[in-house]
């Protein structure tokens, strides 16, 4: 009879914790029944299993700390750990800034699934970007910034559902940016100082960001016509010390928010757009060290808030007056203007590099603006 008690007794246990647990079936708990009586347990364990598995997996492929940072990686309290940051029992981020740490990363911290932040600024990790990242859904901000990381393009980032910002700055990746990354919609797209080869993919100006840094590469062709066709909300573009040849496309003018635009040293040749005179709120026009030719435009330089215009080392026949009064800097050194000190030697400026090329060219203002912009242009009285 005792027996049938305990029996009876068990299952009143089970059936207020099955009540129990589909109330609180979010939190992940468990009930069961066996000998020693019922029992209930949560989901929670599971998760801190997980990530404790993952950073001393990580762990593991760290080879030098230099300041301590990973003494305190010891036991499954990983929201303990230094650079580890927990809401409630979730890593939800990293922040392992200028932690000079040298090693690799490991596929397991695509276990990390609540992970919204991941810096690792300023450290000595190098290897490839593990594939295993793409199941990093929760991830937000991923910056890898100056680092040793080598390989092709890591194509895991692109498919990160939720990622916002991504920065591979002062890496060494090589071989080709992928178009698709332009179709995603990132805050900022940040590849300058790396290896990158070959064309930039025709669809950059569809991108939603608002800085794209492509500097110090090895990028070659023509800035894609795209460039402003969609109306961006850009506001740097950073293009500068690659391969890049061709015009400047009038399309550059539909960037309304830009304001900074750099595309020094670089090959680029031909005039300079009159759509240039559309970016209202430019503060920074960079055309140094190209081959570009021709009369800088005037309206260029009544621009309202340009504080820097910088043309070194061109092949500019002309400036006007507008130019002289840029606020904070107008740099026209090098190039071949008639009774201007500091320009090119006159053999230099006989045969102009690119002279022959043909650019599209679009009608000034306000017809170009108004054009471009979709306004209604009002005529003159």
């Amino acid at each position: 009879m005792a027996r049938k008690k305990k029996k009876g007794n068990n299952f009143k246990l089970l059936t207020l914790f099955l009540f129990l647990g589909t109330c609180l079936g979010d939190y992940g708990i468990g009930v069961g029944i066996g000998d020693g009586g019922a029992w209930v347990g949560g989901g929670g364990k599971q998760q801190t299993n997980a990530a404790y598995s993952a950073l001393q997996s990580w762990k593991t492929a760290i080879t030098e700390d230099p300041s301590g940072v990973l003494k305190t990686w010891v036991g499954e309290d990983v929201c303990s750990y230094k650079g580890i940051f927990c809401s409630g029992s979730s890593v939800t981020a990293i922040d392992l800034n200028k932690a000079n740490l040298k090693g690799t990363i490991v596929k397991d911290l695509s276990l990390l699934s609540d992970l919204t932040i991941l810096h690792l600024n300023s450290n000595r990790f190098s290897g490839p970007i593990p594939d295993s990242f793409r199941a990093l859904e929760s991830l937000q901000e991923l910056d890898l910034s100056n680092n040793r990381f080598s390989g092709s393009f890591p194509q895991a980032t692109i498919y990160i559902p939720n990622l916002i910002y991504l920065d591979l700055r002062f890496n060494s990746f090589t071989g080709s940016v992928p178009e698709n990354l332009f179709n995603k919609q990132l805050d900022a797209i940040l590849l300058n100082n790396n290896q990158f080869t070959g064309e930039i993919p025709r669809n950059l100006g569809y991108s939603s960001a608002s800085v794209i840094n492509l500097a110090n590469n090895k990028l070659s062709g023509e800035i894609p016509t795209s460039f402003g066709i969609s109306g961006s909300r850009l506001k740097e573009v950073l293009l500068l010390n690659n391969q890049l040849t061709g015009c400047i496309p009038e399309s550059v003018g539909v960037f309304s928010e830009i304001e900074v635009f750099d595309v020094s040293f670089n090959s680029l040749m031909g005039h300079v757009p009159d759509t240039i005179s559309c970016l209202s709120e430019i503060e920074v026009l960079n055309f140094a060290h190209n081959k570009f030719s021709g009369d800088l435009p005037d309206l260029v330089c009544s621009l309202r808030n340009l504080i820097n215009l910088t043309v070194a080392f061109n092949f500019f026949s002309g400036f006007s007056s507008e130019c002289s009064r840029v606020s904070a800097g107008f740099d026209f050194t090098g190039n071949c203007i008639p009774g201007v000190g500091y320009q090119r030697p006159r053999p230099d400026c006989s045969v102009i590099a690119g002279g022959a090329l043909s650019c599209l060219r679009i009608p000034a203002q306000p017809l170009t603006c108004a054009a471009i912009l979709g306004l209604k242009v009002t005529p003159s009285p």
